[in-house]
């Protein structure tokens, strides 16, 4: 199971929010790049960001830290927030980035998540954000009647490398992930599901990849900031 080191970009600065609400945010890095370097250094095998201000903007807005975060480092990132249209995905891939994640767009234009995953196979995610079972999109601003497994098995056949699934009650929150829903998604599609939203200990994690179901990964934040965790400790736990 592989452990991603999330940066989170708002105003151009490493950030966590708690639920997903712009105002509760907590600065913990003024140059994302370097934060990314301190995550490769310590080992990791993949970065996960997010504009946030493109989630709601609908567009690209921390460009600049992510080109620094993909010139600097030498793993493969995967990024999500604001790609709603082709242009947009196929630019973020000819700078460098392993893999887009459309969220947004998958629940309002399904078709150009098939479209995209067609085109670049392996480098599209589908993000799947969720209060109580169902997909919240724009940010997280937005809620819908959209059911979490009913969306994930609507691109069983779209060729998509993975499902970035979010708690949002959990994401930032410190609480530990929602394992079992988790799992519960990881079981119902064949599509590899990475876990998100309250991972915050090396417990966490182990429950995660001991939860009976072939999760891909999982995605860390402010536990890795608050050092309520190594991340090279985990690392090593992980692959031992």
């Amino acid at each position: 199971m592989i452990l991603y080191p999330a940066i989170d970009l708002k105003d151009g600065q490493a950030v966590r929010l708690v639920h997903g609400e712009m105002e509760r945010v907590t600065v913990f890095n003024d140059d994302p790049a370097a934060q990314a370097m301190a995550f490769v250094e310590a080992g990791c095998e993949w970065l996960h960001l997010v504009d946030l201000n493109g989630a709601f903007a609908g567009e690209p807005v921390n460009a600049a830290p992510v080109e620094a975060i993909l010139e600097r480092c030498d793993v493969p990132a995967q990024l999500g927030g604001g790609i709603r249209d082709m242009a947009t995905i196929e630019r973020w891939l000819s700078k460098g980035l392993a893999r887009v994640i459309l969220g947004t767009v998958a629940v309002e234009n399904p078709e150009l998540v098939r479209e995209a995953a067609k085109a670049f196979p392996g480098q599209v995610a589908v993000g799947i954000d969720a209060r109580n079972g169902r997909v919240a999109t724009k940010g997280w601003a937005e809620e819908t009647d959209v059911m979490v497994t009913d969306l994930a098995r609507s691109f069983e056949d779209a060729g998509v490398a993975a499902i970035i699934y979010t708690d949002i009650n959990r994401d930032g929150a410190m609480k530990g992930p929602n394992t079992e829903a988790t799992a519960a998604l990881a079981n119902a599609v064949s599509i590899p599901v990475i876990a998100s939203g309250g991972v915050s200990s090396i417990e966490d994690l182990l429950a995660l990849r001991d939860c009976g179901a072939p999760l891909d990964g999982a995605i860390s934040g402010r536990a890795l900031y608050d050092g309520a965790f190594d991340l090279g400790k985990a690392l090593s736990i992980l692959r031992s």
